[in-house]
């Protein structure tokens, strides 16, 4: 009976997509704990569709409403507090494994030919994330909701005929309103299905092509091993490692990620005297602050974000892996410096000196992509071709 279910889930058209994932996955043998990340963000992501339609049975989308119903969702619904601290750490928790594999990816050169089209859904979903999580987060309806919300959508007004008509479809109003909560609402609701969707295609695009590895090499199939039990186990320990730190930070520092000014109601009459956005959004909001010009700093803001969808095409290494490339691991080290050190930045008043700091970290994020890693590339490509040579 149970073979026959096997045989059955195998055949199915839907599941067995499933089943060669969970089970039969040709995967190279030597991979590490940082390919724990993938599955991690999947069930996180699971994760949060769930709590946040759960959520969505009592929130009311209305800018005299919206903070109440929180407020009714913490205190009146039976663990309605547990609940509405897990999706909001979830979050923090999504980004958390989102960056890491993104990290691991640059450093293994995951992104290489022939996963161009993997690596760029990625970001897609990356791109997806951040504006879902964005909308989410002016749902609360607090004092730093509100006037996050009023910053960050004006940015839309600085495009050229049609940005004025943009933002006012944006707000559904002269101002940041009823409307504008009941859009947001709706487009929070939506996205993470549409993330979904295309996890689903980042996974067949995975299939397509296959894992990379640590070594950053193409491995035969006959050198390959089912993904179960041998990779499945690591999956679950490293899962178990996660819930461990996502339920400590849910049940003792719940409201650690979070802002004191959003726990009071939006006061459209009040600006708060330092807007910070969630910490995510930090190395963005700094890079966009360091530009004086309002359209120059959007424009920071989008290639610091577009300019991970070229890095393929202008980075073309002999050898995938960092672990035989001393050169370009360093340089994404010195990547992961900088955008802590922005998302520090982000965090701090804007004044002297942080302001002059957030402009030289900019500097340094372009100039490491443009120039100082297409460089590192060029001169490991020919050290490497000389040693052939030698050779």
């Amino acid at each position: 009976m149970r073979r026959s279910l096997r045989i059955r889930f195998k055949e199915n058209p839907i599941l067995s997509v499933t089943h060669h994932t969970l089970f039969e996955y040709p995967s190279p043998i030597n991979l590490s704990y940082a390919w724990n990340f993938g599955s991690m963000a999947l069930i996180i992501l699971i994760f949060q569709i769930i709590t946040g339609i759960l959520l969505a049975m009592y929130y009311v989308p209305h800018a005299l409403l919206a903070f109440t119903s929180i407020e009714f969702i913490m205190r009146e619904i039976n663990f309605g507090y547990l609940l509405r601290f897990l999706h909001a750490n979830g979050a923090t928790m999504f980004f958390i494994v989102v960056y890491a594999h993104t990290l691991r990816n640059l450093y293994y050169g995951s992104y290489l030919y022939p996963r161009q089209l993997l690596w760029s859904l990625g970001l897609i979903i990356k791109v997806l994330m951040i504006v879902t999580a964005f909308l989410g987060y002016v749902l609360p309806w607090g004092q730093m909701s509100f006037w996050a919300a009023t910053v960050i959508t004006n940015l839309v007004s600085v495009i050229p005929y049609v940005g004025d008509i943009i933002l006012w479809w944006l707000w559904g109003s002269f101002n940041v309103d009823h409307a504008t909560l009941k859009k947001f609402f709706s487009l929070h609701f939506l996205l993470p299905f549409i993330i979904l969707f295309i996890s689903l295609l980042h996974i067949i695009a995975l299939h397509q092509n296959g894992s990379n590895n640590p070594l950053g090499i193409d491995i035969p199939l006959k050198a390959t091993i089912k993904f179960s039990p041998y990779f499945l186990i690591k999956d679950y320990i490293g899962l178990i490692f996660f819930l461990i730190l996502y339920l400590s930070l849910v049940l003792y520092m719940p409201d650690y990620a979070g802002h004191p000014d959003n726990y009071l109601v939006a006061n459209p009459m009040v600006t708060p005297a330092h807007i910070v956005p969630e910490w995510y959004f930090l190395p963005y909001y700094a890079i966009l602050r360091s530009i004086e010009n309002k359209l120059f700093g959007v424009v920071a803001l989008l290639l610091s974000i577009g300019i991970l969808f070229v890095i393929p095409f202008i980075n073309r290494p002999t050898l995938r892996s960092s672990n035989f490339r001393p050169f370009y691991s360093k340089c994404i080290w010195f990547f992961l410096v900088i955008v802590l050190y922005l998302g520090y930045l982000g965090g701090c008043a804007a004044e002297s000196p942080f302001i002059e700091i957030s402009r030289l970290m900019t500097f340094l994020y372009f100039f490491m992509f443009l120039i100082l890693m297409p460089f590192v590339v060029a001169l490991e490509n020919f050290s490497y071709d000389l040693v052939k040579f030698k050779k």
